[in-house]
């Protein structure tokens, strides 16, 4: 006898073979048999018809028992090709009479957004074929699955799981000036109020921060492999980009792999550089690092961040601690990125440093003589049931150029540290206080660009200015409302030399452009809402973010104005893309 038992996961049913009963046979006193019921051997006593009654009744057995094989033949081959099409999302054991199944599939997690956390580590759970709990001998059979209860929206290819990753984001922007800068602000360049700009509104909707990609997670020889690709359409635009089609350029955002195995940590490709702050131990993925809640595409003032192709080792010595070292992409920059104020260079190195320093227009064309090294080391101890987050980072940086008219290299060192810090006010995320500190010397770059990392001197010399930053803030998260506000300012030192004809040059000085700022301050608060979410159907979510900015430059013409402001408000209507990331 064969009991057959369905299972129904989203569509597809699965037949598995619970239990194999074989007619009863005759004891073995009474009977002795091989493979033909001819060679029935009887006791003497057991007449000629009681004989051939028994071969009757083995013969019968064993077609029967044939009979069976082959349905259980037929059904294993289909429960294959039905495991196969589900992407082996079950595994089956024999040998207690055990269906396994697989953790993908035992919880609904956290959607597969762009702040998709790392798999959860989870034993399979175990279900007896009887239907009754593993060591519970009364235990009520468990309930059948429901019709509409579908897989989340990952599956597997060989042995990697990929999910999604990404939403579709309707934004509106509006600005009491005329930044021009698109949804993200170029803090650095908002118009005085003596130039038209400064006097005219402007705003549109946009769906640039749109984005995509996916996620992937494999183990290759005991090495958990995680890759993460996200791009958005916020790439170099088109001049007629607002005029018809609105074909906004797709760029990456990032694209990275990272390997780890045991207490070590390998990542390469573009990623948040190591010098960007975090919110979790030290973690590339989006939902572990600090760039605000705000909506605004240049995030906030004060925030040291960026983007860019790296190289990183982690050693993890404790649950608690990691410690890191990147190289990174590095850039002799002296301003004209992001709106950021230009160095002014001496008259006769002009023609000389083209192409040897980035001013915002010539980055492949820049030399570079190593990348940024980066080292951080992040603790995240629990005080009395609260996380606490703290961060300590070092730079180093190196500056090189060659003066043809005098034939000298000039080489210089500079670099920077920073403080950053999390901790839980109010326990599960309810209440956060954000505070992130940087400082140094040639690191403006690191400051989205809002101020250049060194001057020039007439000779071809160099020399470093400073520049710091610093950030923090309140956030409040429940299941389904976010609340957020921060202040942030960036402080870009002056640095002044004395051309060949006797006038200053350099950033900052008597003079200078009233785009050389001294410095740039924000505040801001915002706020999401989640009005449903689910790794089957996805996520609706608004936002809303008011942001007031002003900069102020090292030098005020008589009788202009010594402050730019403006007021920024943003809403966002975003749909998160569905799915869960796996267990494994």
């Amino acid at each position: 006898m064969v009991t057959i038992r369905l299972w129904r996961i989203g569509n597809a049913r699965i037949a598995v073979v619970l239990a194999i009963l074989a007619p009863p046979m005759l004891p073995a006193d009474d009977l002795q048999a091989d493979t033909d019921p001819d060679a029935v051997i009887a006791p003497a006593n057991v007449s000629t018809a009681e004989i051939a009654k028994l071969r009757d009744q083995l013969a019968t057995q064993q077609r029967q028992l044939a009979a069976q094989q082959k349905q259980i033949d037929y059904l294993l081959v289909t429960l294959e090709a039905q495991q196969k099409a589900l992407g082996s999302t079950l595994d089956f054991s024999t040998d207690d009479k055990q269906i396994v199944v697989s953790p993908a599939f035992q919880k609904l997690g956290e959607l597969a957004s762009t702040t998709a956390a790392l798999p959860v580590a989870s034993t399979p759970t175990v279900v007896p074929v009887d239907g009754r709990a593993a060591g519970a001998q009364n235990a009520r059979p468990a309930p059948p699955a429901s019709k509409d209860q579908t897989a989340p929206l990952s599956f597997k290819i060989g042995d990697t799981y990929i999910t999604p990753i990404g939403f579709l984001d309707a934004m509106y922007v509006g600005r009491s000036t005329n930044v021009g800068s698109g949804i993200g602000t170029n803090f650095a360049s908002i118009p005085f109020n003596n130039v038209p700009q400064g006097r005219l509104t402007d705003g549109f909707l946009s769906l640039q921060n749109s984005r995509i990609g996916a996620r992937f997670d494999t183990n290759v020889h005991g090495v958990k492999v995680l890759a993460w690709w996200e791009s958005d359409f916020l790439g170099n635009q088109p001049t007629n980009i607002l005029v018809s089609t609105n074909s906004d350029v797709f760029r990456i955002r990032l694209f990275w792999v990272d390997l780890k195995k045991d207490t070590w940590e390998f990542l390469g490709g573009q990623s948040w550089s190591l010098l960007t702050p975090g919110r979790k131990g030290i973690s590339p993925l989006p939902s572990d690092i600090f760039f605000s809640y705000d909506i605004d595409t240049n995030y906030q003032v004060g925030i040291p961040w960026a983007r860019i192709p790296t190289a990183r080792a982690v050693w993890h010595p404790r649950p608690d601690v990691a410690w890191a070292l990147a190289a990174e992409n590095a850039q002799q920059y002296i301003g004209g990125s992001g709106g950021g104020g230009l160095v002014t260079l001496p008259a006769a190195l002009v023609t000389v440093l083209n192409n040897q320093l980035d001013n915002g227009t010539n980055s492949f064309a820049v030399p570079t003589l190593n990348p940024d090294i980066i080292s951080k080391v992040a603790f995240d101890p629990v005080v009395k049931d609260h996380l606490l987050h703290v961060e300590i980072a070092g730079l180093v940086r190196t500056f090189r150029i060659f003066n043809s008219l005098n034939e000298r290299h000039f080489t210089t060192v500079g670099g920077g540290g920073s403080l950053n810090s999390n901790l839980e006010l109010i326990s599960k995320g309810r209440l956060r206080l954000v505070e992130n500190f940087f400082y140094g010397r040639g690191v403006g770059r690191w400051l989205f660009g809002q101020g250049p990392d060194l001057i020039v001197n007439s000779n071809g010399a160099l020399g470093l200015l400073q520049g710091s930053g610093v950030s923090g803030g309140l956030e409040s998260r429940t299941k389904k409302l976010l609340l957020y506000t921060y202040y942030g300012a960036d402080y870009f030192g002056r640095g002044v030399a004395i051309d060949t004809n006797g006038k200053p040059v350099g950033y900052g000085f008597r003079g200078s452009p009233n785009t050389n700022n001294r410095t740039i301050q924000e505040a801001t608060a915002g706020f999401g809402y989640t009005f449903w979410e689910d790794p089957k159907w996805g996520a609706l979510q608004y936002f809303g973010q008011y942001s007031f900015l002003f900069r102020e430059p090292w030098f005020v013409a008589l009788g202009q104005p010594s402050r730019a402001h403006t007021n920024m408000f943003w809403v966002d209507l975003r749909y998160l893309f569905p799915g869960q990331t796996p267990a494994r």
